[in-house]
């Protein structure tokens, strides 16, 4: 199995480093930054940044079309933090771009600016330890698809959803020792 992490701008390296820790023999990881890195994988996650800046990015070199064909053919994608906000089909209060592949509305910065910054234990569905989250200047999903699922909430508030093999984390996992939301990533 090759997993590609986007590699644009933002903590892909950090995922890259989450997997390596998995230990899981024939697994690969790869860095993303055109089309064709990413026909070179069967999965990949789009991890934290700065989505006005990625998206832009993903526009000039053609990645943001090359990922919304992979998504809609079935490829299991993972977005954290700002990843949720690209995969995400509406930003509020925003006029931005997104991939539109999870048929969710997302609110940027709901538990304030960096200095806000946080982690804390979130429960995720199908996993029965508790997962420690990073939040930094994250989203919250305000809307959902009929087709998407809750996978973890925070406080009252939706963090983590999933539609089909495309899932979204407000947090980040990749900056903790916990890698086990990253190997249940690998069984979608």
């Amino acid at each position: 199995m090759r997993v590609g992490v986007i590699a644009v701008q933002g903590d892909f390296s950090k995922h890259i480093e989450a997997l390596q820790r998995l230990d899981i023999p024939n697994l690969e990881t790869s860095e993303v930054r055109t089309p064709g890195d990413l026909a070179q994988v069967d999965r990949v996650i789009l991890p934290g940044g700065e989505s006005t800046t990625v998206g832009i990015l993903m526009q000039r070199f053609g990645l943001g079309d090359a990922l919304i064909q992979a998504g809609r053919s079935g490829m299991p994608m993972w977005g954290t933090c700002m990843g949720m906000i690209m995969l995400a089909k509406e930003v509020e209060d925003r006029d931005q771009y997104s991939l539109g592949l999870l048929d969710i509305t997302v609110k940027r910065n709901y538990f304030g600016a960096q200095v806000h910054s946080f982690e804390d234990e979130v429960v995720i569905q199908g996993i029965e330890t508790p997962v420690t989250g990073v939040f930094i200047r994250a989203p919250i999903v305000t809307r959902m698809g009929s087709g998407v699922s809750v996978l973890c909430e925070y406080e009252g508030t939706v963090v983590g959803v999933r539609q089909g093999s495309i899932i979204g984390t407000s947090f980040h996992p990749e900056l903790t020792e916990d890698t086990q939301l990253h190997r249940w990533f690998l069984t979608l």
